[in-house]
């Protein structure tokens, strides 16, 4: 079974072509378990037409304590072996879900890392990939300097999630924490091809830019403090 887990905030905008994308991926059985943050922006009422027309979609109630605990929720909330992550405005590709799961394939595989291709509002190409924008590849030390574990590229299997939750409020982002957790814990493989039609504009969470230098380390700090505090809870437990 998969569960496919998006944290919801105002998407009106974007929602539909996002779920009909992710719906034409799934099989009867699968789950697209949506929690919503806030739907104020007239998005409720589509959300609720959307899951009264498919039993596949189950939405929950956000938390409302931002991006990261939304996910968090969402995660709780899914019942798959596999368990993909997904934003409320890209588009994926058809053969999404199937390419995936080939590679967790093999039993040592945790997590998968897939390269998208970066559109602008109306959904047309940039020239440009998400691997290409974060130089995308497994390393430790490479993705504590520079992030390249984009939420809405992965999926995880369900075992991970004893890994990662609860997710430490200090953490300000959701896919460098599960990504960091899986190259100390488990095994993590990125993919080539471009599975999804990844949306920039004006309202996206993660930026295209940077924030301030103190703002960056005081983050990166956090991370490694709470990575090496969760690596040793999980080997002492084990």
């Amino acid at each position: 079974m998969i569960s496919v887990a998006m944290a919801f905030y105002n998407g009106k905008k974007y929602m539909d072509e996002q779920i009909s994308s992710i719906l034409d991926n799934l099989e009867k059985q699968d789950e697209l378990v949506i929690s919503i943050d806030d739907a104020s922006d007239g998005s409720e009422e589509l959300l609720r037409q959307w899951s009264d027309k498919d039993s596949r979609i189950k939405l929950v109630l956000g938390p409302g304590k931002g991006v990261v605990k939304n996910f968090e929720n969402a995660f709780r909330n899914c019942r798959g072996d596999l368990i993909f992550l997904a934003d409320q405005d890209d588009v994926w590709k058809k053969n999404k879900v199937e390419i995936v799961k080939q590679a967790f394939g093999n039993p040592r595989v945790s997590a998968v890392v897939h390269n998208g291709e970066i559109v602008d509002e109306q959904l047309n190409l940039t020239g440009q990939t998400t691997f290409q924008w974060r130089d995308s590849g497994v390393g430790f030390w490479k993705n504590m300097r520079k992030n390249s574990y984009i939420g809405c590229c992965m999926a995880v299997r369900r075992k991970t999630l004893k890994k990662i939750l609860p997710i430490p409020d200090k953490i300000w982002i959701h896919d460098q924490w599960i990504g960091l957790l899986e190259e100390q814990l488990g095994t993590v493989v990125f993919l080539e091809e471009p599975l999804i039609y990844y949306r920039r504009h004006g309202e996206n969470v993660t930026d295209l830019t940077h924030g301030s230098i103190i703002s960056m380390i005081r983050k990166r700090y956090h991370m490694m403090i709470e990575i090496n505090r969760r690596v040793r809870e999980w080997k002492n437990d084990r």
